[in-house]
């Protein structure tokens, strides 16, 4: 998986709304994010497989992330 893809999946991430991120279940949340990045980017099945791997392994981390933001936007 090239960094530009690694990227690209970080900044959908960034650009999902979090409520989204921390509601769904972890296959649908991993599905999400592979048809966004489908849509967005020009990815073959390798990549597809590679990303959906990627995205199993850092679901927590994702999740953690979508939760951060949630807090920093209600204590502002």
């Amino acid at each position: 998986m090239t960094p530009t893809m690694l990227r690209k999946l970080w900044s959908l991430v960034e650009a999902t709304q979090a409520s989204l991120l921390v509601n769904l279940d972890d296959a649908d949340l991993a599905q999400l994010l592979l048809k966004r990045l489908q849509t967005e980017s020009n990815i073959n099945c390798t990549e597809k497989d590679l990303l959906h791997e990627y995205i199993q392994t850092r679901l927590s981390l994702i999740r953690d992330v979508a939760e951060a933001r949630i807090t920093s936007n209600t204590s502002t």
